[in-house]
């Protein structure tokens, strides 16, 4: 069954011949090439652009090894490029451009990269350009320095629920479960068997994901941390944590003496790689950002799975990763809300207690306080969740997103509560 991923298509048809170069970002696998490759490219096809004038490049296969040179890169599409009508110009993984000293000049420090190539095939009035990318860091800061305004950038996610649901091939009663295990990565919706899908993600954060952090930013000395590290943020999502926390757990517990710098950067190393988000701690009342501790939440939540073996199937823990990536899907900035309260103590003093909104979501001028929790039959258990809600006094709205199956409602409190199921399926589930 073909996924038609309509969010990042329509993006497509939007940006289309806009002068602009359209740069597709995500996580390894995720989709981006079948996006350009075979959705966009059949409906360049359906429009009567012809094949001669549709130049596709997939950088990360070894038959194209020597277009990852830009001089050669550039050549091969100019080359190709013989009339003024319009051309479609499709390059995949456009990090594997390696940069190279300008051959022509005797500046050492003059280099030649990708975004040589691409800005001067976009100044082109009949070619449209569109390149991928696996990489946030590199890809963000050459879009801000060099690209300036010159593109729109496209950020692709591994499959919603609502994606995976519609293209499951199985019984739909197994669908949920499947996706909390295995994730969204295209790929596993066609593998039968645990075996089959288990040793695909994790061959795949081994010989793909890990090696890429690896090799791009030329560890040597630290691999077995740099994996330590992920397993431990991947037993631990949802979890606030900080590099000086982590580099004291691997003190504790491994007997490795870590600094907290070098745990900071291999955190940012595998955001950059779109292989966790970090989530940063908001004051509410106070209305500012708290900088110490953060939560980690994974991209996927097959390859968090895989990542620890399967071993920690916390459906409380997962299903807060996978709200949290369907927020950030529908566009909202989402933060960990932290709601200060003050009581009167023993002592007749005042006292300060935190209590905690699992997720602060905002888009524009709407925010969205949500609480995810597994179940709510325990009537300390809804009251538990609704404390940190009734403790902030504005007027946006307020959602429990619960994992019993209920039918969507508003309880006494004025609080929104729906199934986890019923908010996935339904875009605009927030809106009633």
């Amino acid at each position: 069954m073909e996924i038609k991923r309509e969010k990042y298509f329509n993006q497509l048809l939007k940006y289309q011949k806009n002068g602009r170069v359209k740069i597709i970002t995500g996580v390894r696998r995720c989709g981006k090439s079948y996006l350009i490759f075979n959705l966009f490219y059949r409906y360049l096809l359906s429009q009567g652009i012809e094949q001669s004038h549709i130049i596709s490049v997939a950088l990360d296969e070894i038959a194209n090894a020597e277009l990852r040179n830009p001089l050669k890169l550039n050549k091969y599409i100019q080359d190709r490029i013989v009339d003024n009508e319009q051309y479609y110009v499709l390059i995949d993984e456009i990090q594997e451009v390696k940069p190279i000293q300008n051959p022509y000049v005797e500046d050492e420090e003059d280099m030649l990269g990708f975004v040589e190539v691409v800005i001067g095939l976009s100044k082109k009035s009949n070619v449209d350009v569109y390149i991928t990318g696996s990489n946030s860091k590199m890809l963000s800061r050459d879009i801000v320095t060099e690209f300036r305004d010159r593109g729109d950038e496209i950020h692709m996610d591994p499959l919603t629920y609502q994606e995976f649901y519609e293209a499951y091939p199985g019984e739909k009663r197994t669908a949920w479960r499947d996706y909390y295990t295995y994730g969204g990565l295209p790929r596993v919706l066609q593998l039968d068997t645990h075996e089959e899908k288990s040793l695909y993600l994790q061959r795949l954060l081994d010989e793909t994901y890990i090696k890429d952090v690896v090799d791009r930013n030329k560890i040597r000395n630290d691999k077995k941390i740099l994996d330590d590290l992920l397993n431990v943020v991947a037993s631990n999502i949802g979890g606030l944590t900080n590099p000086t926390k982590l580099a004291n757990t691997f003190e504790s517990l491994q007997k490795v003496k870590v600094n907290h710098t070098t745990i900071g950067n291999y955190l940012d190393y595998f955001e950059d790689a779109y292989i966790i988000e970090k989530a940063q701690r908001y004051d509410v009342k106070g209305k500012k950002y708290l900088s110490a501790d953060a939560k980690y939440y994974f991209t996927d939540m097959g390859l968090r799975n895989a990542k620890i073996n399967f071993r920690q199937i916390e459906i409380n823990h997962i299903m807060e990763n996978i709200v949290y990536n369907e927020l950030r899907n529908r566009g909202y900035n989402v933060d960990v809300g932290v709601v200060p309260t003050y009581t009167t103590g023993s002592t007749g003093k005042s006292e300060r207690r935190d209590l905690e909104v699992d997720f602060v979501a905002r888009k524009i001028d709407k925010t969205v306080y949500i609480q995810s929790a597994l179940t709510l039959e325990s009537g300390n258990k809804k009251e538990q969740e609704s404390k940190s809600l009734i403790s902030i006094r504005d007027g946006f709205k307020k959602v429990i997103i619960t994992g019993d199956n209920v039918i969507p409602h508003y309880d006494e409190n004025g609080f929104y509560i729906l199934s986890i199921e019923d908010f996935l399926l339904d875009k605009n589930s927030l809106n009633k």
